[in-house]
């Protein structure tokens, strides 16, 4: 595990706490880059409150956002920009450990802020976070986008198939329902939020890819909790060789349905010597979220950094706003999101058997991240960028049904 990996775990889990179980979308990368950014600015009581936040020594972090942002993953348009109104002499240190890449110029208007937004995620979000004010000093910003296409799309299945049990199912005509092959789906067990379904599908070839997972725990389990055991399985999905972390046999499971599954027994050709066959399908709901997440709180640590940079200019409590902007869109063919932060797959027929089957089911609110991955081992190797927890689920495009 890289030094990051946990502290933005623990970043993730404040963020996501703060905003509930409302539907919402996240890039907790996105917002601890900036704080780690700024990082070699602070000093004495402002630089143990960043490294609380950040869950790191500020240098370290800073030298972690630098890395990632030198090489940017191939599914992660990543940029940063630093806008002063006056570059300040007393900056000048602070503003060379910034990336070769960080964008840096005098402090434009809200128009030109909103139009670097639009332009840094093709589109996807269309105005800057946080409002310019008069006495603004500097806007320091980061900007995360991602547009990528299934390997394999879903194919699609009637609402109802989420269940009786599920709310959504008479609401949704239509749901996705995973192909014959390229997807993985498994019953894991896990310490917070005890058995999950999980459902996991890739993007990309094989060199870095991205893996969107999908987690849902039994409908009493908060989603603080749901969405700390998504990170753990998506992280953990991307790094071991064991592609389904903490995957239970459908064998030790009961037959029956249950509000998360139905676990069955049928007959299947199949060639395999395992007499224990098992197989995994899932249906689930297309999605979008648009969210905004105010980052003032000092938990986050933007205050922090406020004080560190007012420091170093002179100033005693520097007002200051910070906020993220995100939006993702999960649907039968791909997975698109991005978030702004602002500072300020048979020859003969084979014998028959009877397998173990399980239909995993997300009818009810569940936790969706989404890691890089990195067969190379490089920096963005299993780092969860995006985030959501899918209360609000949407109706299959029409031209996408049957």
């Amino acid at each position: 595990m890289t030094p990051l990996r946990a502290p933005l775990a623990r970043y993730a889990e404040r963020l996501h706490r703060a905003a509930g179980d409302t539907h919402h979308v996240a890039s907790p990368l996105g917002a601890w880059l900036l704080l780690a950014l700024t990082g070699p600015a602070a000093t004495g009581d402002a630089r143990a409150a960043l490294a609380e936040a950040l869950g790191a020594d500020p240098d370290d972090a800073a030298a972690e956002a630098r890395a990632l942002l030198a090489a940017p993953h191939p599914m992660v348009a990543a940029a940063t920009a630093l806008w002063e109104r006056t570059p300040a002499p007393e900056l000048a240190a602070w503003r060379a450990t910034l990336p070769d890449a960080t964008e840096k110029g005098p402090l434009p208007d809200q128009a030109a802020l909103d139009a670097w937004a639009r332009e840094r995620t093709g589109g996807l979000i269309d105005s800057f976070p946080v409002d310019l004010a008069p006495d603004t000093l500097l806007v320091l910003a980061s900007a995360l986008a991602t547009r990528v296409s299934w390997a394999d799309p879903f194919d699609t299945a009637p609402g109802a198939e989420l269940g009786t049990g599920s709310a959504w199912s008479s609401s949704l005509r239509w749901v996705l329902r995973t192909p014959r092959s390229g997807h993985r789906c498994w019953v894991a067990a896990t310490d917070r939020a005890g058995d999950v379904a999980v459902h996991a599908v890739p993007a990309g070839d094989d060199g870095a890819g991205m893996l969107v997972v999908s987690v849902a725990a039994a409908p009493e389990v908060p989603a603080a909790d749901v969405l700390a055991t998504a990170q753990e399985l998506a992280s953990a999905a991307a790094l071991l060789p064991e592609p389904m972390p903490g995957r239970r046999s459908l064998y030790d499971l009961p037959l029956g349905e249950t509000p998360l599954w139905t676990v069955r027994e049928e007959p299947i050709l199949t060639f395999e010597a395992n007499p224990r066959v098992e197989r995994a399908t899932a249906v689930l709901p297309c999605w979008s979220a648009r969210s905004r997440h105010a980052l003032t709180a000092p938990g986050f640590g933007f205050d922090a950094a406020a004080r560190a940079l007012g420091e170093l200019l002179g100033l005693a409590g520097p007002g200051f706003d910070a906020a993220q902007s995100a939006v993702a869109r999960f649907g039968r063919h791909g997975f698109e999101a991005a978030a702004v932060t602002g500072f300020f797959t048979v020859t003969s027929a084979p014998p028959e058997r009877v397998a173990r089957v399980a239909e995993l089911r997300f009818g009810h609110p569940y936790a969706v991240v989404a890691v890089t991955t990195d067969p190379a081992g490089g920096p963005w190797h299993a780092l969860p960028v995006y985030s959501a927890w899918v209360a609000d689920p949407e109706e299959l495009p029409a031209d996408e049904a049957g």
